[in-house]
């Protein structure tokens, strides 16, 4: 198909040397290098480009940039490749480029589902979805499928995305948002100074409105101030420039997200480069310069293909050399618009008629349409727009002054495309972000951003300024107040700001919703949020059903729920709104915009954090001795640990049973690096151990060790581990191993918002340390012979901690134990890990020294009845319930962590679940780990459950399994029995016991 609507101008921003092949809906069309896919579709007469999400009616491009409602297209040749819902109007054309219409079946052109559309109203009302699809329950699931198929959304990728997404962190002195006047302006006022400027944009060029604006810039285009501007920036090392990079969200403290497009302009399997990258920006100060969005009227049957925003129009002509259509009647409430009827005349195409709402006019613009010859008819409206697939006319008739109604009849007027513009809506959603309400301008019939508590600064359109010269104006100083008060420059402006001339113009008309000769409920259907098919109609229905908040209006109608975010349509539905309740605007208030501004790819946000990179796997400096002598390894939080270490012919169980029995005989050795290890230090480090451990830290001696339990608020364990003191200002906290980010988050975040008195710093050192646990009656023997210092038990007791020298590297052993037998922690600087481990070995070889696993380990130390964080607890236990009220201080100055909460009347009753152990009556049967407790054998289902078994082995030690549990009540019913109910519909009986199974007088592990 030819390029009907392309016209021979003389636009830069295409390359007509370069002709691109795309397609859309199966169909092949051209366009040039430059364009976007919207305006090569307008280029080649393409009406039709969707389906409205509820009734199916035929849609058309609306507008030339991200309100764009309509043009939500599948981009993509493969399922690998294929992305959901880009706009047109911001996708830009490349060779190739396949594209389809989300919805429409079997195409747009003709859509089955139309017909349901064409019942209207009366039968999808808003509310529709709540109130029709509730019964019967069993077809709830075909409900949603058919409901999604028909919503018009895009279908996410089947196959692993190829393309590669970064992120970069970033500070500056002045990050500006928006690259049209205002911004430029302001990045080149405050770069000037010496300040570090970013500055971005989400067009592929900047310029903003100054790219299809006819307004001269010191006697020249505005796009050769652009370029020069540009240039001038381009040059300063002091600057960013960022096209084609959305901010899509702007936080607390000055940080901006953005979301850069590096290859998508240059077409699928771009490999040699990142497809899209995340900006981190913290800024000293940020300007918002994002500029205003043209707002459309509300009218009968406007969302017929051929009607459109004015300045997408103009947009359309001057930067891309496209003129939609061939017969133009106009609508608007101010001169601006004005602009569009000239833009199109000069185009060569027929301007029919401009209809003003307005009594009269004489402004600048005005007075140049009228000298062209176009017919102008004021104090009139178009009511309805006449057509299907494309406008075939119009329907314009008289309207009051006051705008509520139509005083006289209807003429019919022939065109096939419609411009309408009810002003313009300063984009305030990225100050909306940071919780800032906006504040209603009646000057200017919008909302601008309101009070902030961030370091921002708001210039141009944003704020309702409108004419150029001021547009510029603003920029610069804004500009350079935001460069002083970054601490740069002297808050003036040192150049010359250039030379243009406004046209004169007369006040607009606030005026949103044009009336109708029939009532609204009646009237053909006057469309608010296109991609939503919310109507007038609807929102007036919503108001009468009681839904008067407007933030309720948004959710019963779902105005403002597209992609859109309501840029398009939001003003226009509270406008309604107000109306119809008989408020104001701002006694209406508006909704609250929330990131993201556009949406944002999985694959940006993700960046490099994916498989590998995503979930990271960690590996102790002895890692490739295990692999070397046949580990099973388990994950761990990110740990590769060795799981246990089977000889040849060996079933688990049995390579369990020897390494327990060789730690419990001779000396096995552990690979305990993972553990998590955090060095804090500070004057203060005593007392914020006291605060954070339910046990007491004032009188831990320097060589001293001490286990500590940490509960959240609510009294719950959280975590558990050993505490060295290294001197009096500084420990080194263990963790557990898939703890140990979660602690140091919760230190970190407990002094920084409760106790920022206290001088206490915290480091993971957890990867600086290899080490290794030696367990057994024969360990001491083994670190004899590599140690430096006497190792006794009169000198080295059980809980102390001691520098030395083992294998000649420098060390700390801490005589600890989770295995309740003699043991030492030898902890080495990393790199020396595999050194110090096979010095080990090779010591231990006359002893059989034996390596041993996590689940050796876990045996071990369950058979001591040592509870394991995670396991043995899940979030709703609390030391006492555990047994463990030995581990909580009584006399402790400094209410700790927890400790209010246990006095709560649900943490007191004598019924919670408590730790207990379990001696199954078959003596060779492992109870499965989480089997429920009841204590009544033949009750009828639903048994009443009573606990839980949290860890289950057969122990070669004892001769016998066992387990641990918690069960209600458990401690006081030690002897009793419980059952098992079993997935097989067997019960199994156990005694509830003790906890301690293997040595209770711990004599082994204080020799």
């Amino acid at each position: 198909m030819s390029q009907v609507n392309r016209i021979a101008g003389s636009s830069k921003r295409i390359n007509r040397n370069r002709t691109l092949t795309f397609s859309f809906n199966g169909k092949e069309y051209t366009g040039f290098e430059g364009d976007t896919v919207a305006s090569a579709l307008l280029a080649n007469g393409v009406d039709v480009v969707g389906r409205s999400f509820k009734y199916s009616r035929p849609r058309g491009i609306i507008t030339s940039d991200s309100q764009e409602p309509n043009a939500i297209f599948q981009i993509g040749s493969t399922q690998a490749t294929t992305i959901p819902n880009p706009r047109a109007t911001q996708t830009d054309l490349y060779q190739g480029l396949t594209a389809s219409s989300t919805n429409g079946w079997p195409n747009v052109d003709f859509d089955l589902m139309g017909t349901v559309g064409k019942l209207g109203g009366s039968m999808m009302p808003p509310g529709f979805y709540y109130k029709t699809f509730m019964f019967p329950q069993s077809l709830w699931m075909s409900y949603e499928h058919l409901i999604r198929k028909g919503a018009g959304l895009g279908a996410s990728p089947q196959q692993n995305d190829p393309d590669s997404y970064d992120k970069m962190h970033h500070h500056c002195d002045v990050m500006i948002v928006g690259g049209g006047p205002a911004g430029l302006a302001a990045a080149l006022s405050a770069a000037q100074t010496g300040a570090r400027v970013i500055i971005s944009d989400e067009q592929n060029e900047f310029g903003g409105s100054l790219l299809c604006s006819t307004q001269q810039i010191d006697g020249q285009l505005p796009s050769q101030w652009v370029e020069k501007t540009v240039a001038q920036l381009s040059e300063m090392d002091n600057v960013m420039l960022l096209p084609r990079s959305t901010v899509f969200g702007y936080y607390d403290h000055n940080l901006v997200g953005i979301n850069e497009r590096r290859t998508d302009h240059l077409g699928e399997h771009q490999l040699q480069s990142t497809r899209q990258r995340v900006h981190k920006v913290r800024a000293k100060q940020v300007i918002l310069a994002t500029g205003a969005h043209e707002r459309p009227l509300v009218y009968g049957n406007n969302d017929v293909p051929g009607c459109m925003l004015a300045n997408a129009i103009s947009t359309y002509i001057n930067r891309y050399d496209v003129v939609p259509g061939k017969q133009l009647v106009l609508m608007t409430t101010n001169d601006n618009a004005y602009k569009t009827a000239i833009d199109w005349h000069q185009a060569g195409r027929k301007v029919v008629a401009i209809v003003d709402t307005r009594s009269t006019s004489n402004g600048d613009l005005v007075n140049k349409v009228k000298k062209l010859g176009i017919d102008i008819i004021f104090g009139h409206g178009v009511i309805e727009v006449k057509g299907s697939k494309r406008v075939k006319g119009v329907e314009v008739a008289p309207i009051n002054a006051s705008n509520h109604s139509v005083t006289g009849p209807a003429k019919h007027i022939v065109c096939d495309t419609v411009a309408s513009s009810g002003g313009w809506s300063p984009v305030i959603h990225l100050s909306s972000h940071t919780g800032s309400r906006p504040v209603w301008n009646d000057d200017i019939a919008g909302f601008v951003p309101g009070d902030t508590v961030q370091k921002q600064h708001s210039c141009g359109g944003l704020e309702g300024v409108y004419a150029l010269s001021k547009v510029i104006s603003d920029g610069f100083t804004t500009g350079a107040v935001a460069a002083e008060a970054a601490g740069k420059g002297d808050g003036r402006y040192a150049g010359n700001s250039p030379t243009t001339s406004d046209p004169q113009e007369d006040a607009s008309m606030a005026l949103f919703h044009i009336p109708h000769s029939k009532k609204t409920s009646r009237a053909p259907k006057q469309f608010v949020d296109y991609q939503n098919d919310v109507t007038a109609a609807g929102i007036e229905l919503a108001n009468r059903e009681g839904f008067e908040s407007i933030e309720h209006v948004k959710r019963y109608t779902a105005l403002g729920f597209g992609t859109d975010q309501g840029k398009l349509g939001n003003i226009n539905g509270m406008a309604i709104t107000a109306k119809s309740l008989g408020k104001t605007i701002p006694e209406t208030g508006t909704t609250i915009f929330r990131p993201m501004y556009t949406p944002t790819t999985f694959g940006a946000l993700a960046g490099a954090d994916v498989k590998h990179l995503f979930d990271p796997a960690r590996f102790s400096a002895m890692h490739k001795w295990h692999l070397e002598n046949g580990a099973e390894f388990e994950d761990v939080g990110q740990w590769k640990r060795p799981w246990y270490f089977p000889q040849p012919g060996e079933t688990m169980q049995q390579s369990l049973e020897r390494e327990c029995l060789a730690t419990r005989n001779s000396v096995g050795i552990l690979d305990a690096s993972t553990l998590g290890k955090i060095d804090i230090q500070g004057k203060d480090a005593r007392e914020f151990l006291n605060r954070v451990y339910t046990n007491p830290w004032s009188k831990l001696g320097v060589g001293k060790c001490r286990y500590g339990v940490m509960c959240k608020e609510d009294g719950m364990v959280f975590d558990d581990g050993v505490t060295v003191c290294l001197d009096d200002n500084r420990f080194i906290m263990t963790t557990t191993t898939g703890g140990a980010a979660g602690v140091l988050q919760w230190l970190e975040l407990w002094h920084q918002t409760e106790w920022p008195e206290l001088e206490v710093y915290f480091s993971t050192v957890t990867d600086h340390w290899s080490t290794m646990t030696i367990s057994g009656p024969n360990s001491r023997k083994v670190l004899e012979k590599i140690c430096d210092i006497d190792v006794s038990n009169d000198s080295f007791k059980y809980m102390d901690w001691r520098a030395a020298t083992v294998a000649g590297v420098k060390a700390r052993i801490f005589r600890i134990s989770f295995t309740g037998e003699l043991s030492f922690e030898i902890n080495v600087q990393a790199n020396y890990g595999m050194h110090a481990w096979k010095a080990v070995m090779a010591a231990g070889e006359e002893f059989n020294i034996t390596p041993y696993g996590t689940e050796t380990m876990h045996i071990l130390r369950a058979e001591k009845g040592f509870i394991i964080v995670g396991q043995d607890t899940d979030g709703s236990v609390t030391p006492q319930d555990l047994d463990m009220d030995w581990v909580v201080g009584k006399k402790k100055d400094f209410s700790f962590i927890g400790k209010r909460s246990w006095t709560r009347f649900d943490n007191k009753r004598d019924d919670r679940k408590q730790m207990v152990g379990l001696k199954p009556k078959d003596p060779t049967f492992v109870l499965p780990e989480g089997a429920q407790i009841v204590f009544e054998k033949n009750q009828s289902i639903p048994m009443k459950m009573v606990g839980h078994v949290t860890s289950s082995y057969y122990s070669a030690c004892m001769g016998y399994s066992f387990a641990l549990a918690v069960v209600k009540g458990g401690i006081s019913r030690k002897g009793e029995s419980v059952y098992l109910p079993l997935s097989d519909g067997t019960t199994v009986e156990a005694e509830i016991c003790s906890p301690v199974f293997y040595d209770p007088k711990g004599d082994r592990q204080n020799v």
